[in-house]
């Protein structure tokens, strides 16, 4: 497949099917918006002024020459091991390409780690 061409609309819908493929994985306790904290408060402070650049999917899907690129940041909860939490993502993401016809070019995946519930009994460190 030469280069790949998704219109707009295209690309928001892949991003929202790629998201909830992306919380549907085990281990995955949230999906964010990639980037810097700068890049995140200017996307912030577009949406509060009404900009449309604030409602963009929180998935990024970009289509180039290679493929689809695909970035995103999870929240991995401390307890599970990210390696497999991480593969189960990278699996899921080329699930919905291939659904759709399209191949990977590039996957950047973010890890957060979240703090998961305490158990009965544990105490945790201040």
């Amino acid at each position: 497949m030469p280069g790949t061409e998704l219109s707009k609309e295209e690309r928001a819908g892949l991003a929202l099917r790629i998201e909830a493929a992306l919380r549907a994985c085990s281990g995955v306790r949230g999906v964010y918006r990639s980037g810097s904290l700068v890049s995140n408060l200017l996307r912030a402070g577009a949406s509060a002024w009404g900009n449309e650049r604030g409602v963009e999917p929180i998935v990024s899907v970009a289509a180039g020459a290679d493929g689809v690129a695909v970035e995103a940041a999870i929240g991995v909860d401390g307890r599970v091991r990210s390696v497999a939490t991480l593969r189960h993502a990278r699996d899921a993401v080329d699930a919905v390409l291939r659904a759709e016809g399209l191949r990977r070019g590039s996957l950047t995946l973010t890890v957060a780690y979240v703090q998961s519930a305490t158990e009965p009994g544990e105490r945790r460190r201040p």
